[in-house]
């Protein structure tokens, strides 16, 4: 940032605004998808953060960085939102003829958040306090370990730990003081590690190397030609399969594969295009409609390797977030 763009900034140069915030968009999007777990949501807030800095660029008086108080920006946007959110779990429409259940899990309200805008967040280097690396910070895992903390550990914990932006940092940012903010954190800790896999698991493949490859293919073919079995021989002992905001979780082979085998049942093999989600393969998934030659989306599919295996299925229902992975609305 110069002195000089700034100025012309301040004085109503909207060229000279953008030349200041582009650089940081994409990475102000994802740190508010992390909050607030949507990325319409994160996308529509964005706006406002951006709206927010431009009314308000004559109040910034520059003793921190412009990026931190564009974050300090979004942060609160992000929490007002998340106050002000008519979306409860107790609102979800309980869906009917499912197979029982492992158990019925904590609703949650989350959705995916497209690779595509993952790869357009510069190499930023996090603080010497972060505690997870970047990829790490937005696999499905961790992005619903964070919807489980209450809003202020959240929001504390991704500055904290993701961001590494200092206690004396973000006790400026959400107008507190250091030690709530260290309390916030310890809690908020505690809460994610308890959510997150354990340690010592075997790591995924690289994304879109052989193995990543042949595992996602063979899942794919196996989905499209009704081959439940062959689903099955993919899942690590332990996999669950679980159905964001829906607190349906099923657990094991056994029980995922008869959730997979009365899906198959009621509507036949679905139709599968690959695309990636918070760093992990993922597809969109669409039925054909009966006498018709169109299949129609109906979820999107997010799968979590751990070795040569798969670990989690995540099934978020719904087509309103195709357009953001560049999915179709519908399949001739």
């Amino acid at each position: 940032m110069t002195e000089q763009t700034l100025t012309r900034a301040r004085a109503g140069d909207q060229t000279a605004f953008r030349d200041l915030t582009d650089p940081y968009r994409r990475e102000l999007q994802l740190h508010i998808y992390r909050i607030v777990g949507s990325p319409q949501d994160a996308e529509d807030l964005l706006q406002e953060t951006l709206l927010a800095a431009w009314r308000g660029l004559d109040r910034f008086e520059g003793r921190a960085s412009l990026r931190a108080w564009l974050y300090r920006i979004a942060t609160n946007r992000s929490l007002d939102a998340l106050r002000a959110s008519r979306r409860r779990p107790e609102d979800l429409q309980r869906m009917t003829e499912m197979p029982e259940p492992t158990r019925y899990g904590e609703a949650i309200w989350l959705e995916p958040f497209p690779d595509v805008l993952i790869e357009g967040v510069p190499d930023q280097a996090p603080g010497p306090d972060a505690r997870y690396e970047a990829k790490e910070a937005v696999a499905l895992a961790f992005i619903v370990g964070l919807q489980h903390l209450p809003p202020q550990q959240r929001a504390v914990l991704v500055l904290r730990d993701v961001l590494g932006f200092r206690a004396a940092e973000v006790a400026e940012m959400l107008d507190s003081t250091q030690p709530a903010v260290n309390s916030l954190l310890r809690r908020a800790r505690e809460g994610l590690e308890a959510r997150l896999p354990a340690r010592g698991r075997e790591r995924a493949p690289l994304p879109n190397s052989k193995l990543e490859r042949d595992i996602v293919g063979r899942f794919a073919d196996a989905i499209q030609t009704g081959d439940i079995d062959a689903v099955v021989a993919l899942l690590t002992d332990d996999a669950w399969l679980t159905m964001p905001p829906e607190p349906y979780e099923y657990q094991g082979g056994a029980t995922i594969g008869a959730f997979l085998r009365d899906r198959t049942a009621r509507r036949g093999a679905p139709l599968l295009v690959p695309t990636r989600a918070n760093t992990q393969p993922a597809f969109g998934c669409y039925f054909p409609s009966p006498q018709t030659d169109i299949a129609r989306p109906y979820a999107l599919l997010v799968l979590t390797l751990e070795g040569g295996r798969i670990s989690a299925i995540t099934w978020f229902g719904g087509s309103g977030f195709f357009p953001h992975f560049g999915l179709p609305r519908i399949l001739r």
